[in-house]
Order: structure tokens, then sequence, then C-alpha cells
């Protein structure tokens, strides 16, 4: 290092050195609050970009989950229908051995069964759901604590 006639300090790799009024310069000449402004657009810029890049992606993503929802969409309506024709073979069977009307009876007494028997799983599944969010909640509550600790440190 070597003392320059303003007082100042230049360092030996170019680096920053003092004037005589105090301010602070860069090997390029440019201030202290030029470099910190300079910084400061670089990393909005930075940000601005990041933000595109996760649009750009959450759009891409959007599309393919809705392509796949659409897919199953299809599927549900497909699978009503086989289930459909299914329950139409069957009742074309059982006309085979008894009048068309008591096969199609039947088939019908047999959805029904199937049917009650999905509801009432159903039902004592959403009774035995939890919607207070327990765990939430304490660590909202924890987290609370922890900010009122900080503001009164």
């Amino acid at each position: 290092m070597t003392e320059q006639a303003t007082g100042g300090t230049t360092y030996a790799g170019g680096g920053a050195a003092t004037g005589p009024a105090g301010t602070e310069t860069s090997a390029d000449g440019r201030s202290l609050g030029e470099l910190v402004g300079d910084i400061a657009n670089d990393l909005t810029t930075l940000v601005k970009q990041e933000v595109e890049l996760a649009k750009t992606e959450a759009k891409a993503e959007a599309a393919k989950a809705g392509k796949g929802v659409g897919l199953f969409g299809g599927a549900g309506i497909a699978g009503h229908l086989a289930l459909l024709f299914l329950s139409l073979t069957l009742m074309f069977l059982l006309d085979e051995w008894m009048h068309a009307a008591l096969a199609a009876l039947i088939v019908t007494v047999l959805w029904l069964a199937a049917a009650g028997v999905m509801a009432m799983v159903g039902r004592k599944e959403l009774k035995s759901m939890n919607p207070k969010l327990e765990t939430t909640q304490q660590t909202l509550k924890e987290d609370a604590a922890w900010a009122k600790q900080l503001k009164n440190n």
C-alpha cells in the first residue's frame, strides 16, 4: 500500500481509494453510491427475470396439468360407459333365466347396494375429518410467540 498526497490509500490491486472529501471510488472511477446503485439495478433485473422464468414455468406446468385433468375426465366418462354396458350385459345374461324386467331390477338393486355402501363409508370418513388443523394452529402460535419475543428484545 502507498500513501497518496490526498491522504487516501491506493491498494495494490487497483481497488477503492478515498479521495480528499472522503468519497470512495472504484478502480473504474465510479463512486460507492454508483456501485451500490448498479448492484441494486442488477439485483432488480435478476429478480424480474426470475419472476418471468417462474411465470413461464408455471404456465407450462398448468398446461400439462390441464391436459392431465382433461384426460382423467375422459377416462371417467369412458369408465362410466363401460360400467353402464357391463350392467346391461349382466341384465341380458340374467334375462336368459328370468324375465327381462326382473333381471333389470336385480342389476338395479346391486347398484343401489353398492351406492349405499359407498355412501356409508364416505360419511364415516367425513365424520372422522378434523377441520381444525391443530398442527398448523400450534405452529402459528409458536411463530407469533417467537415474533413477540423478538419485538420485546
